[in-house]
């Protein structure tokens, strides 16, 4: 029986990441593929350097063509103006911009990117109305993507 294409990319990927992970990500727990944990260190020079935060990926099987969920692991969740302390992550390419050509790495780098760009720690303004109305899943979010910047 041949393997669902969202397992053979799985698995590719894996093992691109296992050999070639991009700098400060690690992987924590890849053992299915169903859901996989990682860890990311802020980058050196930026308001997060020698901070640790830990991702948790969830697939399903319609991966690579539909996203994955992604959110962060309390209590390992950035203070950032897009990221809400219950670990969603306000990402367009995790929602309405995702294609099926990223990766699990492209992921991780684009986080660590929004990150490194940020200027000032801080939540997001509507975070306590957020997180008391958010669904467990940031992917049943309706997002509004109004600040690239940070």
């Amino acid at each position: 029986m041949a393997k669902p294409i969202f397992s053979k990319r799985l698995s590719k990927e894996l093992l691109d990441l296992s050999s070639n992970a991009p700098e400060g990500v690690i992987i924590d727990d890849a053992n299915d593929f169903k859901k996989w944990q990682l860890r990311i260190k802020g980058a050196p020079g930026t308001l997060y350097e020698g901070e640790e935060f830990r991702l948790e990926f969830r697939f399903t099987p319609s991966y690579p063509l539909e996203s994955p969920e992604v959110l962060f692991i309390k209590p390992y969740v950035p203070i950032h103006p897009q990221i809400y302390s219950n670990g969603h992550i306000c990402l367009n390419i995790l929602y309405k911009d995702w294609s099926p050509v990223q990766t699990v790495a492209q992921v991780c780098l684009s986080i660590q990117s929004m990150l490194s760009s940020c200027t000032k720690k801080e939540l997001p303004p509507d975070n306590e109305l957020y997180i008391r109305s958010a669904h467990a899943s940031p992917k049943k979010t309706s997002w509004a993507f109004h600040d690239e910047t940070v």
